[in-house]
């Protein structure tokens, strides 16, 4: 089945040229847009798309705003959300992380990293590899003091598992936690779901946020 998707931009130019480039590819279907969040929330909760591109900057209701109402909301099927930004280092950004976003990418990327992207959000995982993403979050988190959570919440997990979320924090693929601790990747996925479970979190972004606000990561 299609990849459905719902694109969120103040900008026609930018709806209509996302619109056409990702309508264009065969497992993928667009399934509608909107120029501010509210008509994006509206039309988010009755077309249930699979992921929705939302533009962090909008008129009416920000991204952030949106991305947390529709991200609260209940729905048979998950509903990721993908956040789009036309600055690389972006406050917005990290809040949009914290209340469940899949990630974010530049408005600029290039179109083959934008599809991409879809399909990887699309497919339940977080878009948190690309170095830019490391940038934002080491100047966000340097920014602000951590909140430093209560460390108990890290003792549910054993060392390796630990040693795993460190390496997610610092931005690791799969693939690059596999090589860097001599396993396999499909031992890497095993850890990565059983951290997720006992820290009760969604997914791979909100394992970063964590991550950082207990200490167990310091930006640099």
């Amino acid at each position: 089945m299609a990849i459905t998707v719902f694109i969120a931009d103040d900008q026609a130019m930018v709806r209509q040229g996302f619109g056409a480039l990702l309508g264009a590819q065969p497992d993928i279907s667009v399934v509608g847009d909107a120029p501010d969040g509210k008509i994006a929330v509206d039309e988010v909760m009755r077309l249930r798309p699979d992921v929705v591109l939302m533009d962090v900057r909008m008129p009416n209701l920000n991204g952030l705003e949106a991305a947390q109402q529709i991200l609260s909301a209940s729905f048979d099927k998950p509903v990721r959300v993908l956040m789009l930004t036309t600055f690389d280092i972006d406050d917005y950004v990290y809040e949009a992380l914290r209340v469940g976003a899949s990630g974010f990418m530049l408005k600029d990327a290039p179109a083959e990293e934008l599809i991409r992207a879809v399909r990887v959000v699309a497919d339940g995982q977080a878009l948190l590899a690309p170095t830019v993403t490391r940038r934002l979050i080491a100047d966000v988190t340097s920014r602000r003091a951590p909140a430093r959570r209560e460390p108990a919440q890290l003792a549910a997990l054993t060392p390796r598992e630990r040693e795993v979320l460190e390496l997610i924090a610092r931005g690791l693929s799969n693939v690059e936690i596999a090589e860097s601790l001599f396993v396999a990747e499909q031992t890497v996925k095993t850890h990565v779901g059983k951290v997720l479970g006992k820290l009760h979190l969604r997914d791979r972004a909100q394992a970063v946020v964590l991550a950082y606000e207990t200490g167990l990561v310091t930006p640099g």
